[in-house]
């Protein structure tokens, strides 16, 4: 389904072990609030985002506020562990581990259910059959609904799907008008440049292929193009911004709603998930839909071009 996600993870203060407080909560909730204007009715959220403090800030809002979860979904994320028994950070996506923290996303959320669960990175150590065994023991107890990953290739999840029983539903991935490995690795088969992009070439086409939606993360390129501009920026970062603003003002829209609608205007159906907390912000970025529909071949293509810094090989 091609829609836009709020991207939870700004919420709940900062990344530290200090417990959130009030104000993070009411932060919350005019975010929730500015998204449902904006159309939005998926929320994601992640075990580890905030340490925790964004889903239970969230969980808060949902307790307070009557009918709210029968309004929208929600998918929230496992499989990443920070600073735990002396490993800064690793993964973990074992058939305890998987159950644990869903659990504990639930509790924090005060849900009984999330919509989708998405198994946030690759474990090198992963046992296909326990994931699958997780997973089907979570959906039987209606604890999850559909299930999705995050940052994997298509091998990965064609391995991943053999052993399940219900389909991989969405792959969530860093994509955006400065992040397009996913978008070179499309051109650049057979070509030197293809070894300074790391994305695997044929993820977008398996996840097409097989119906698994594309979920973008960082998709406003953490506000490069639309204000939040570096003390020094590139010729390609000034230049993709000019254009950015100029589409913006002949489409009568916000330049967030042109960075996401040339996402959108990609074959892949690609879902741009917006991570910003500020309320106007989210709002500026409702027209995406529209842009995408109206932006002209050459429009898309000038803003590739633009932000590469140099042609199309």
């Amino acid at each position: 389904m091609q829609e836009l996600i709020y991207g939870c993870m700004g919420l709940g203060g900062s990344w530290s072990d200090e417990p959130h407080g009030t104000d993070h909560v009411d932060e919350a909730a005019a975010a929730i609030e500015a998204a449902l204007d904006a159309g939005i009715t998926l929320f994601d959220h992640a075990d580890i985002y905030r340490k925790g403090k964004s889903e239970a800030v969230f969980g808060e809002v949902l307790a307070a506020t009557p009918g709210l979860r029968d309004r929208i979904r929600l998918q929230t994320k496992c499989g990443i562990r920070l600073g735990e028994k002396g490993i800064p950070g690793h993964y973990d996506l074992s058939r305890d581990a998987i159950l644990e923290r869903v659990g504990g996303s639930l509790a924090r959320l005060q849900t009984d259910f999330v919509d989708v669960l998405l198994l946030h990175r690759p474990d090198p150590l992963t046992d296909l059959a326990e994931v699958a065994d997780a997973v089907g023991q979570l959906m039987a107890e209606g604890k999850v609904r559909a299930l999705g990953v995050s940052n994997m290739s298509g091998a990965q999840i064609e391995a991943l799907q053999d052993r399940l029983e219900v389909p991989v539903v969405a792959n969530q991935l860093e994509m955006s008008l400065l992040k397009r490995a996913w978008l070179e690795s499309q051109v650049l088969v057979n070509h030197a440049e293809s070894l300074d992009y790391s994305f695997p070439h044929g993820t977008l086409e398996y996840c097409a292929r097989n119906g698994v939606t594309l979920q973008a993360y960082g998709a406003l390129a953490r506000g490069l193009y639309t204000g939040a501009a570096p003390e020094d920026p590139t010729s390609a970062e000034t230049a993709a911004a000019t254009l950015v603003a100029e589409l913006a003002g002949k489409y009568g829209t916000s330049g967030e709603a042109v960075l996401l609608g040339w996402l959108m205007k990609h074959p892949a159906k690609i879902a741009p998930v917006i991570g910003t907390i500020n309320p106007a912000r989210i709002k500026a970025c409702a027209d995406a839909g529209r842009v995408a529909a109206a932006l002209t071949r050459n429009e898309w293509y000038g803003l590739w071009v633009a932000a590469r810094g140099s042609s199309i090989p």
